[in-house]
């Protein structure tokens, strides 16, 4: 009876270590107002949870490795797309971004002028992800 009462401790604690690493993936939750493109597939329009893996694609020449990381999107906890988020730190956004950006912890949406690219910038833990995914407009 130990033992089991054990081996269900044990399974217990596996399980709450795995729930607590999939949700400290999750950069935050965005609402995509129009139909977009995510990895070559279309996206269309709700509120997606944005969760960053441990996949990134090969740096370009003269790149930073951790420059770029892939992201999931996922609705009703399964993931429905996948696509590149470009990292840049705190420090660096200004020297990059131009007008208002999102404060720590929150997350913005905005289809970018031209009407091509809807961005999703999340501004999370000293970094910004910066996702740019075609319209198909």
């Amino acid at each position: 009876m130990k033992r089991l009462v054990l081996a269900g401790a044990v399974i217990s604690l596996f399980a709450a270590n795995a729930a607590f690493a999939q949700s400290g993936n999750t950069l935050g939750t965005v609402h995509i107002a129009k139909k977009v493109m995510a990895d070559g597939k279309p996206l269309t329009p709700g509120t997606y949870q944005v969760r960053l893996t441990n996949d990134a694609p090969k740096p370009g020449v003269g790149q930073a490795p951790d420059a770029e990381k892939y992201v999931e999107f996922v609705k009703g906890g399964k993931v429905v797309a996948r696509e590149v988020a470009t990292v840049i730190s705190a420090d660096e956004i200004s020297k990059i971004a131009k007008g208002a950006k999102p404060k720590a912890g929150q997350v913005r949406a905005e289809l970018l002028k031209g009407g091509d690219y809807y961005r999703v910038w999340i501004n999370k833990g000293g970094s910004n992800y910066l996702i740019n995914l075609p319209t198909g407009a």
